[in-house]
């Protein structure tokens, strides 16, 4: 494919996904020829471009401009032109709000199912780097957990994010999530947002916004962020906030990530929300135990059979729970249990906040309250409540939301681990024998020892491993899960034990 037949067939792409109509193919092809520097030849024609993937396509005009030093050939500056080429085919933001608020007239479920095909037929979401992603479930002692091993984001290290919130911030725009990015060209340093388009919102009365992940780590991924470029904070207006999204949008949860470091997600210098259709293992466990609230007879309150410490409240009034949560959170900010190692501060810094999590079960609505505390110490310097050390080759990063849902977001590192781990057992060599291998070589001789099936003797003049290796490519996908399992124990304050439970129901008691 030339670079004037992938010109043609992106045309055609933009009218199939109904990001342009066939009256705006001239003006279209013009704009993306202008960008790629190429003058169409005198007797072209936009219509009748092949149908092709758009990865395809846009890699063909990468390549061209690479060769003829329009770009460089790094993947930044690929990234930055492709998105700068999709900026031609998307519609201006007002018709895309325009679209969304007439369907949502119809339909929430219309309004939210037309913007997400949009931001993917768009490139916002690049939805063939999403595909690479690897997704399983797997069964532990609080039901199944989803993993992913995410292989289209980079890792976060928890000191950069800790750090970013005292960073001076000066640049343009200030910070990913800042309504700025919408159409702004990007550098090599920030990427660039020609294909991002945003939905205003009105939460509590203030001005938020309505966009989707370009990660999308489950099914429409989405971000509520405000029109403030303001930290993190957990308060009763953010209770407000989450509720009032779903009584707006009832068929998606949303969350909010913690305001504190390390029990934070990776942005806490802007506040925001994350959500999406989709239903997380948290969300399907029942009740371990009941609470009693004086005071809130009419909201059903109780602590979540789940791995973290969660205070689930129930009911048809969004307010009454509103206040209730907010009584919750006050005395959590302020609770220490030297039996339970819980010290709401050392030295004047807080450590106790939550994690919300709003979701509508038909007309009644639902708010968990995971309890966090980032405390650290000599022997947890990462955290008390964070993944433990025999836990980082595995999860290192911090427990955010999405985590505290029961959903794992692994990092791209472990793929080619696993896959060289699995290779070095059917061949019966010594995990330890791998340098790169290290880190899990005392996780996997606990694996070896429970399934001896895998050992070098059992492997042992096998012709065919096929089925073999498939049941090994399973138990080690089961026992990531456990060790997911196990890293989201070492987060919950109040630990699943019966001194844990006592613990629990001594905070609960004393909730003014």
């Amino acid at each position: 494919m030339t670079a004037e037949q992938a010109v043609k067939a992106l045309i055609s792409y933009g009218i199939r996904t109904g990001l342009i109509e066939k009256a705006d193919s001239h003006w279209a092809a013009n704009s993306i020829y202008h960008l790629i520097g190429i003058e169409p030849e005198s007797d072209f024609d936009p219509a009748g471009g092949e149908e092709a993937e758009l990865e395809d396509i846009l890699a063909v005009l990468l390549d061209d401009a690479a060769a003829r030093g329009r770009i460089d050939s790094g993947i930044a500056s690929r990234d930055l032109f492709d998105t700068e080429i999709m900026g031609c085919l998307t519609p201006r933001p007002s018709e895309v709000q325009r679209t969304f608020n007439r369907l949502y007239e119809e339909s929430p479920e219309k309004a939210t199912d037309y913007f997400y095909k949009l931001s993917g037929d768009s490139d916002y979401i690049r939805r063939y780097r999403i595909r690479k992603d690897i997704k399983w479930t797997a069964k532990t002692a609080y039901g199944d957990l989803d993993i992913t091993i995410n292989l289209s984001k980079p890792e976060k290290d928890p000191k950069a994010i800790a750090a970013a919130l005292t960073k001076k911030q000066n640049s343009y725009p200030k910070c990913l999530l800042c309504r700025e990015n919408e159409g702004y060209a990007g550098r090599l340093d920030h990427p660039a947002r020609e294909n991002l388009r945003l939905i205003p919102l009105t939460l509590d009365g203030e001005d938020w916004y309505l966009q989707y992940s370009p990660y999308v780590y489950y099914n429409e991924h989405c971000i509520v962020f405000s029109g403030k470029h303001v930290p993190m904070k957990i308060s009763r207006a953010t209770f407000a906030r989450l509720l009032e999204f779903i009584t707006r949008f009832s068929h998606y949860t949303v969350g909010s990530n913690a305001d504190l470091p390390i029990v934070g997600g990776s942005i806490l210098t802007h506040e925001h929300f994350q959500g999406g259709n989709y239903i997380f293992p948290m969300a399907r466990a029942g009740i371990r135990e009941s609470l009693s609230f004086k005071g809130f007879e009419d909201i059903e309150a109780g602590i979540v059979d789940w791995s973290m410490s969660v205070i689930r409240l129930t009911g048809s009034d969004p307010d009454r729970i509103i206040e209730l949560a907010d009584r919750i959170l006050t005395s959590w900010r302020g609770y220490s249990d030297a039996s339970c190692g819980i010290l709401a501060e050392t030295d004047g810094t807080p450590h106790n906040t939550i994690t919300p999590i709003a979701r509508r079960r038909g007309e009644r609505f639902e708010l968990d309250l995971v309890l966090r505390n980032n405390r650290t110490t000599e022997e947890y310097p990462l955290g008390i409540y964070h993944p433990h050390n025999e836990y980082h080759h595995i999860k290192k990063e911090n427990i955010g939301l999405i985590e505290v849902m029961g959903l794992a977001v692994l990092p791209a590192r472990l793929k080619g681990e696993m896959e060289l781990l699995e290779k070095t057992i059917l061949e019966g060599k010594s995990v330890r024998s791998e340098a790169s291998l290290e880190a899990h070589a005392d996780w996997a001789d606990e694996i070896l020892r429970a399934h001896p099936e895998f050992a070098p003797a059992a492997l042992a003049g096998l012709e065919d491993k096929t089925e073999i290796a498939a049941a090994l490519d399973r138990v080690i996908k089961d026992e990531i899960g456990i060790v997911f399992s196990n890293v989201l124990e070492n987060c919950g304050v109040f630990k699943d034990t019966e001194e844990g439970a006592e613990g629990f129901r001594r905070f609960a008691s004393q909730v003014l």
